[in-house]
């Protein structure tokens, strides 16, 4: 089930941590790292929302929490499998949480999204490419329509940066840097 979060409510940020811990809790115990997958390219205003997301995490990465996808090393249409490919690689036991802008209803525009299961990127804008991810999260940008590119083309920069603010504000509540122990987040 996919979970919607309006990213206007002042308690954003603390709904967001609630259902990202219920997420991280569905999934086998026996995960050792985690890695935040964040799609999306920095040349479209409206698919930056995933790069931003890097960006800002990069700071807390640890030898258990990993960063893919930022502003200045995106991860897009064109390098996702090869990206996905060398996860599964070097952090078999990791739970992926895939991050990427979508487009959707209008009554939908800037909520937050997150769900178990794999993420579709690029679905909007009829990209054929691999799911990726055990657990989703998509900020929804703009409605979706005829002119998929073009709308995020167009996407106004103040609501990618608003809702990867809040997207991040909640990811940090559940993984405060300082996490301690051999699991990163304490024994959710």
């Amino acid at each position: 089930m996919t979970y919607y979060i309006d990213a206007r409510n002042p308690g954003c940020p603390r709904q967001i941590a609630g259902q990202l811990t219920r997420c991280i809790r569905h999934h086998k115990s026996n995960w050792s790292e985690l890695v935040f997958l964040c799609i999306g390219t920095d040349r479209t205003t409206g698919d930056c929302l995933g790069p931003y997301i890097g960006h800002q995490l990069k700071a807390y990465t640890t030898d258990r929490i990993f960063v893919y996808g930022t502003l200045s090393q995106p991860v897009h249409a064109l390098n996702l499998e090869a990206v996905s490919s060398g996860i599964r690689r070097r952090h078999p036991d990791a739970l992926v949480i895939a991050i990427d802008a979508s487009l959707g209803q209008k009554k939908h525009l800037g909520y937050v999204t997150i769900g178990n299961g794999s993420l579709h990127p690029g679905a909007a804008v009829h990209k054929e490419l691999p799911p990726v991810g055990d657990i989703h999260i998509t900020g929804i940008v703009n409605t979706a329509g005829a002119l998929e590119h073009l709308t995020l083309q167009t996407t106004r920069l103040s609501t990618v940066v608003f809702l990867a603010e809040r997207i991040t504000q909640g990811i940090l509540t559940v993984i405060p840097a300082s996490a301690p122990g051999p699991y990163i987040i304490q024994k959710l």
